[in-house]
């Protein structure tokens, strides 16, 4: 049964999904508090966080932040607002979906499902490539440059590996958006923008990402 962490101070929602997910086998831990939630993500094993953004003492925003400095755990955020803008930043902060409130248990299961399949989707390369510096364990989708482990998103690793297979062809924001598929139509063409930048903020001092204006993206290391 999948391992998955709920991180919200709704106890009217956390009980009937714990319910429904089990028909899914799915088994749902809940933790009303943000502490809470961290400290069971450190001591615990899951496969999954779902993470409201409105929470006490500190917000959903604050608490992806923070577990993305240990653990590159897929996560789902729930906005109540809906808006745009808090999608954004989440993905920003590395997020890797996002489901507004109000919404059916059965787009949750879906959702929660779609980033588990992808995330154990075989990869298409396996082994390690390196270049200048940057190593990628696409067996273990693991990356270190210069030695040192480079902390990646499934989004983020998802487009490292389509870069990189591409060996200096043009990939075209569609078809980054079809690779990362999960990701709310509304906002794809900015998440495109925040993937690009995050993965190459991440590799530096290296600069392998070109833009190609009206075209796409492009690898431009070799294979060492």
């Amino acid at each position: 049964m999948k391992q998955i962490l709920m991180i919200d101070d709704d106890e009217g929602l956390a009980t009937p999904l714990k319910t429904y997910f089990e028909r899914y086998d799915l088994s749902l831990s809940h933790a009303d508090h943000p502490e809470t939630g961290l400290s069971m993500l450190k001591k615990q094993s899951f496969e999954l966080l779902i993470l409201d953004i409105m929470l006490p003492d500190k917000n959903g925003f604050e608490v992806c932040k923070e577990v993305r400095q240990f653990s590159e755990i897929p996560i789902l955020m729930l906005t109540a607002r809906g808006e745009v803008t808090d999608r954004i930043v989440g993905l920003e902060l590395g997020a890797d979906d996002y489901l507004p409130k109000p919404f059916d248990p059965r787009e949750l299961v879906a959702r929660i499902s779609r980033i588990l399949k992808r995330g154990s989707t075989k990869q298409k390369t396996t082994g390690l490539v390196q270049f200048n510096g940057l190593e990628i364990d696409f067996g273990r989708q693991k990356a270190s440059l210069q030695g040192r482990p480079i902390s990646l998103t499934g989004h983020e690793f998802i487009l490292l590996q389509l870069l990189t297979e591409a060996q200096g062809q043009v990939i075209s924001r569609d078809e980054i958006m079809q690779a990362v598929s999960g990701i709310d139509a509304d906002i794809y063409s900015r998440s495109v923008d925040v993937l690009i930048s995050r993965l190459r903020h991440k590799l530096k001092p290296l600069e392998p990402i070109s833009t190609l204006r009206g075209k796409g993206y492009q690898w431009l290391l070799s294979a060492s």
